[in-house]
């Protein structure tokens, strides 16, 4: 990572998503020194799926973000996230157990989105468990909390259960 690139990179991470002019000026800057560099690859997906909601164009960013550096840590989040979106499920699935097994990814947010997956499939019951292997991985309240919350948020959605009456 050149300075200068690493310079625009955060730059235009500083100034996502608040002022979206000044983060793409920066981020444009970024990949003109290196057109190859995942990180500012990803963010470009992101403001296309996030910002815009322009998944296929996010998808060819994160994808080509995805070649030039398989291992980057920041990619699969934001490329599963952007396939759930989008309704790629099978991609999803297939990029989440890739995802697994980066050393160093944050595991707690992939089975977290491996949840969601199922949750939008309609398996609630499944969705519960990949939160049970979320949770092992949570090591701050704040990402423990998230994790409860979506659960109680699952359960509320389970159709209930009539009581038997004898």
């Amino acid at each position: 990572m050149t300075l200068t690139k690493s310079k625009y990179y955060f730059e235009a991470l500083d100034n996502y998503p608040y002022s979206l002019p000044d983060c793409l000026e920066a981020l444009n800057y970024a990949l003109s020194y290196d057109p190859e560099d995942a990180d500012s690859l990803c963010l470009m997906g992101r403001i296309y799926c996030e910002q815009l909601q322009n998944y296929e164009t996010a998808k060819r960013y994160f994808e080509e973000a995805m070649q030039c550096d398989v291992l980057n840590l920041n990619t699969p989040q934001y490329y599963i996230k952007c396939l759930l979106d989008n309704e790629d499920f099978e991609e999803a699935e297939k990029l989440i157990n890739y995802a697994l097994r980066i050393k160093g990814i944050d595991k707690a947010t992939i089975w977290l989105y491996r949840a969601l997956l199922s949750e939008k499939r309609g398996s609630f019951i499944n969705a519960l468990t990949f939160l049970k292997d979320a949770e092992k991985y949570c090591f701050t309240e704040y990402s423990l909390n998230m994790i409860k919350e979506r659960r109680k948020f699952i359960k509320s959605k389970m159709p209930k259960r009539k009581k038997e009456t004898q």
